[in-house]
């Protein structure tokens, strides 16, 4: 995460990692991949028969029929769109992404020489372009001399945490494959809906088949952040098949693997066996829980934020309280995630690392520091009926209502002098 202009206020290149579900490792995992921990042999590249089952029934039970062909997996998907961008992009095309969107993104592209162009998103939800402008941009692109062929999204969302409606993503996916575009759709939140029978989610993929490839990080639901392993589902087309092995040959070329014992893990939560969905739905509820919780002491502050529908975060913006920040030296998303990192003692990535603009007073707050400090006061969260009212977890949404409403109050001061 560090910035490259001498001032400290130039385009950040890396932003910050997936937010982690802040939880003790579920036993039975840990289980699988000690048991495995002593093979000596390298799983092949592009996963290993099993793992490619298994990833083939995890996408078929969610509407994607999928066989081994269709799949290959890597070390995490930062890995694996690396692999594609190269594949759909590395020979002088052009990558379009929403604004803001999730942080890993865009640097894949600055590797290989190719810029992104940021799309804006539409008001309902983030994770995809509004159409409209996608059609402009890509006008815009080629009238310029390049040549946009790939869109990367997300129907649910890192950073907003929101999920896209349907009727919008269909046209947003209409629009994007009228133009001749490549789609990518990272669907690591999928299975971490807060409110999963009232929120549709549906797959760019169920769309249009044939012109989607979906990746998802297993970090997102199924496995710890540390034990990298990701999956991509290519269509089942003859581009397809040839996608399927330029990637591959790019994934042999990096010697991008997945370590045997994370891959018997990886294998084992793709099946989804009891103890991986009881801990999912579990993890989830707490998160949602407590991501509401902080959107509402968001709200009352006077800040912005779509309700979090989808992971273990939430999108704040805090323009309207431009002004007081301005009065402590913040004036920009660095210097805010400067301040909210000092004050709340967690993470608050600025909404540049997700390529919003900086002007703009935005951040990433996460659901998993504020589940305790140690490993029995996060345990604790996933069997309490009522985890708001644990004291650890208490003592960390107080101080997260402190410090906003500290900056309401110097707000409202400002406003009525006395």
């Amino acid at each position: 995460m560090r910035r490259t202009d001498p001032e400290g206020h130039g385009p950040v290149r890396y932003g910050p990692p997936l937010p982690g579900d802040g939880l003790p490792v579920l036993p039975e995992l840990t289980a699988v991949l000690a048991a495995a921990a002593s093979r000596a042999d390298a799983q092949p590249v592009g996963g290993a028969p099993a793992l490619l089952e298994a990833a083939c029934g995890y996408w078929t039970r969610r509407g994607l029929p999928t066989v081994p062909d269709q799949v290959a997996a890597g070390p995490g998907a930062p890995a694996l769109l690396l692999a594609l961008t190269a594949a759909l992009a590395g020979d002088g095309a052009d990558i379009l992404v929403p604004r803001p969107c999730a942080a890993w993104w865009a640097p894949y592209a600055r590797v290989l020489g190719r810029p992104a162009y940021h799309v804006p998103t539409p008001a309902e939800s983030g994770g995809l372009p509004d159409p409209y402008a996608l059609l402009e941009t890509v006008r815009r692109v080629r009238a310029e001399g390049g040549d946009p062929r790939l869109l990367v999204l997300s129907v649910a969302d890192d950073p907003t945490a929101t999920v896209a409606p349907p009727e919008l993503l269909h046209e947003t996916v209409e629009a994007a494959t009228a133009e001749g575009l490549h789609l990518v759709s990272d669907e690591t939140w999928r299975d971490t809906l807060h409110h999963p029978h009232d929120t549709v989610l549906l797959s760019p993929a169920e769309m249009r088949p044939d012109r989607v490839t979906v990746v998802t990080d297993l970090a997102g639901s199924l496995l710890p952040a540390g034990w990298p392993a990701a999956a991509a589902r290519f269509p089942a087309t003859e581009p397809g098949r040839q996608l399927h092995a330029r990637v591959l040959d790019i994934l042999t070329g990096l010697d991008a693997r997945i370590a045997a014992p994370v891959a018997a893990a990886a294998g084992y939560a793709l099946d989804e066996p009891p103890p991986v969905t009881e801990r999912r739905e579990a993890a989830v509820r707490l998160h949602a829980r407590v991501a509401a919780a902080a959107h509402a002491a968001v709200v009352a502050a006077g800040a912005l934020a779509r309700p979090p529908q989808a992971g273990r975060h939430l999108y704040v913006d805090l323009g309207p309280l431009r002004e007081p920040l301005a009065e402590q030296g913040v004036g920009d998303a660095q210097e805010l995630e400067d301040l909210l990192t000092a004050r709340l003692g967690m993470p608050a990535p600025g909404g540049h690392r997700f390529g919003d603009d900086l002007g703009a007073l935005r951040v990433r707050l996460a659901t998993g520091p504020l589940l305790g400090g140690t490993d029995e006061e996060r345990a604790e969260c996933l069997t309490s009926p009522t985890p708001l009212e644990l004291p650890h977890v208490q003592r960390a949404l107080i101080l997260l209502t402190s410090v906003l409403d500290d900056l309401r109050d110097d707000a409202q001061r400002r406003g009525h002098p006395r």
